[in-house]
């Protein structure tokens, strides 16, 4: 599966827990990606690398595109070390 979407938010696991990085990514055409999203998910897609505790460049606001196989973990979709491919980059001031 191929997802085009902003990174929604992140999170960081704590050091006494198994590394992995999540990001959820806000994927407003996921309709048309021809899959149906779990009810209340509203197009968003949980993607989580795991063994790591950060991802270079994936940070909140980031317009990323996804690949990857996805499955559906904890009611969300969800795409486990997927391939991504940075679009581009909200900027700080």
């Amino acid at each position: 599966m191929v997802c085009h979407g902003h990174i929604e938010s992140i999170t960081y696991m704590p050091a006494d827990q198994n590394a992995a990085f999540t990001a959820i990514v806000s994927d407003p055409d996921a309709a048309r990606s021809g899959v149906k999203p779990p009810p209340g998910s509203r197009g968003r897609l949980r993607v989580v690398w795991l063994g790591r505790r950060k991802v270079p460049g994936i940070e909140a606001g980031t317009e990323v595109r996804i690949e990857g196989m996805l499955v559906l973990s904890q009611g969300l979709p969800t795409i486990f070390n997927p391939r991504y491919e940075i679009l581009s980059r909200q900027e700080h001031e």
